[in-house]
């Protein structure tokens, strides 16, 4: 896909900003104003530029830390109350940067998954922007579990930033943003300034060690970087530590790394089935690829994997194992199973005549390969 070249802050509307835990409890003794300020004036100053803004803000955990004594950072549910508690402390010390009223909404995979949450939550946040009320958006990890986690505020921050239609994500980081190699070892590194492609070139310079603090790293930013800019929002990893970055963005200028967005980014609901939406199972095919024109029906299904109801979304692949799309089911996994086998005493082939498509073209995703 073709890419837009000139990009800036000043062609902004929509924001999304992600801070992460190392920011905003850097020593896990509850929440420092130290880097925050430089945050929260240029929260201030993009809202007076007429800008709208997100907050997505990772760091309960971390803020409520200090309320447990010597902790098991193994036992989940510790790590789960350690959430609860630092929670209280992240919302009230962003809150009192502001001369605004800001709203605490707080999700998990599953509700971002689900078709009908995820449109719910796309009109909460529209109704609050609408308002002039800031957003702070936090994984519910109080009450989520593994198989409904996100997992790291960086996928959060770039699924939020498309539900929101926002133009731009801006992605903290705790290095000026991606360096050909690891900058923590090695002298020579050198910032790549703008990325039009996320390869997998990109993804090999991002190996080495994830923040003590935060749970993601800058793969886990490549990975954001790509589900926005195939939703056409351009995107910076930044330095969040460095007040002055914040200045240059709202010059206009590029302070660390640049994704530039496809000039033809996915529609809402392919975007929303290839980047959000849960594999609840699998159909396997023959085919070595699959066009967005494609119907599917009962006799290219080699075999089924996995449970799944009517309307759920599913993975289809190749017997070779390659991800060719994601797809909405319109039937169940029971059934399907039910009338590709040759079953005693039933007539399955009429059945399969009977059945209209398994996949219709207009709720299928083409994957693209890396």
């Amino acid at each position: 896909m073709g890419k837009i070249k000139t990009v800036s802050l000043h062609n902004t509307k929509r924001l999304v900003i992600k801070v992460g835990s190392a920011l905003i409890a850097p020593r896990e003794d509850g929440c420092k104003t130290r880097y925050l300020l430089d945050i929260a004036q240029f929260i201030v100053h993009a809202r007076s530029q007429g800008i709208e803004v997100l907050l997505v803000s990772s760091g309960s955990v971390a803020a409520g830390a200090h309320h447990f004594k010597n902790p098991d950072r193994n036992n989940i549910a510790i790590k789960k109350a350690m959430a609860a508690a630092g929670q209280m402390d992240m919302m009230s010390t962003w809150d009192r940067f502001f001369d605004f009223p800001s709203a605490q909404l707080l999700m998990t995979h599953a509700d971002l998954r689900d078709k009908e949450r995820y449109n719910s939550i796309r009109l909460t946040l529209f109704s609050l922007l609408d308002e002039g009320i800031l957003p702070i958006i936090n994984e519910n990890d109080a009450v989520t579990t593994d198989d409904l986690r996100v997992g790291d505020n960086d996928n959060l921050s770039a699924m939020v930033a498309a539900a929101a239609d926002a133009d731009t994500l801006v992605i903290c980081s705790d290095v000026d943003g991606l360096f050909d190699k690891n900058p923590n070892t090695h002298n020579d590194a050198k910032l790549i300034k703008e990325v039009n492609s996320i390869t997998p070139e990109i993804y090999a310079m991002t190996s080495g060690p994830v923040s003590g603090v935060g749970t993601g790293g800058m793969k886990t930013k490549l990975e954001a970087a790509e589900k926005a800019t195939s939703h056409g929002i351009m995107t910076y990893i930044i330095n969040g530590f460095d007040e002055t970055t914040f200045s240059a963005l709202l010059q206009g200028d590029n302070p660390g790394t640049l994704f530039t967005p496809f000039d033809k980014p996915m529609e809402e609901s392919q975007h929303w089935m290839t980047h959000t939406a849960a594999e609840y199972g699998e159909l396997v095919v023959e085919s070595e690829r699959i066009d967005k024109t494609d119907e599917l029906n009962c006799k290219e299904i080699l075999s089924i994997e996995g449970e799944f109801s009517a309307g759920e979304t599913v993975l289809i692949k190749n017997t070779k194992g390659q991800r060719l799309a994601k797809a909405s089911s319109n039937y169940s996994s029971c059934l399907l199973h039910f009338v590709t086998q040759n079953t005693v005493g039933v007539n399955t082939s009429q059945m399969q005549r009977s059945m209209g498509p398994i996949i219709s073209n207009n709720d299928i995703a083409v994957l693209e390969k890396k």
